[in-house]
């Protein structure tokens, strides 16, 4: 995928989150500081503005979106998400296009950052129970379709655990019950990425 198409999917990916500001706020308001929809939403509203600039390769695309996201998405999302495209980036070289094994490799130093972040593990109700099964199924060559739904399956597994980390977790068993915000996001971040991909 050469820098253009990137582009056009972080730029579709910035609407997805954008009109789904409200229910990720309303998720984040059952478990959470009820802002996790505000915040993804202006600091993808920044991201789209960066799309207009020119840049020599994708490393400094995801570099830039890093630092966007970090600059303008309040609460722990910011860093967590832009831990994700920092380490992201670091895992490419300076050419203008991404291959399959790339992508695998660069989303798992990904998702790296995310746990150096913020500590969290599988089964601590985050967004890492979305992105440590796709950056396995990405490893195992699966078909983006296969992965889009694994995440939802993950996503929606988050609703039945007690959450372990961050603000969810001062709530012990009143946690369980609700969709993690940030599983969400995560989730429809991989759906609006790889949703069509396989054509």
């Amino acid at each position: 995928m050469d820098i253009e198409n990137i582009k056009k999917k972080i730029s579709d990916i910035s609407d997805t989150i954008i009109e789904n500001k409200e229910y990720l706020t309303e998720l984040d308001r059952q478990i959470g500081d009820a802002d996790h929809g505000y915040n993804m939403a202006k600091g993808f509203t920044a991201v789209k503005i960066i799309l207009e600039d020119d840049f020599k390769s994708v490393k400094e695309l995801i570099n830039k979106i890093a630092m966007t996201l970090i600059s303008n998405v309040g609460g722990a999302s910011g860093p967590l998400y832009g831990s994700f495209f920092m380490k992201f980036a670091q895992g490419l070289d300076d050419s203008d296009n991404i291959n399959k094994k790339q992508f695998a490799d660069a989303f798992s130093k990904g998702l790296d950052g995310v746990i150096m972040r913020g500590k969290a593990q599988i089964n601590d109700k985050t967004m890492v129970d979305v992105l440590e099964p796709v950056s396995k199924a990405l490893y195992e060559d699966k078909p983006y379709s296969e992965i889009v739904k694994l995440a939802k399956e993950k996503m929606e597994d988050t609703k039945e655990m007690k959450a372990r980390k961050g603000r969810a977790s001062y709530l012990g068993d009143r946690s369980i019950g609700h969709i993690d915000p940030g599983a969400c996001s995560s989730y429809l971040m991989i759906e609006t990425l790889m949703g069509d991909l396989d054509g």
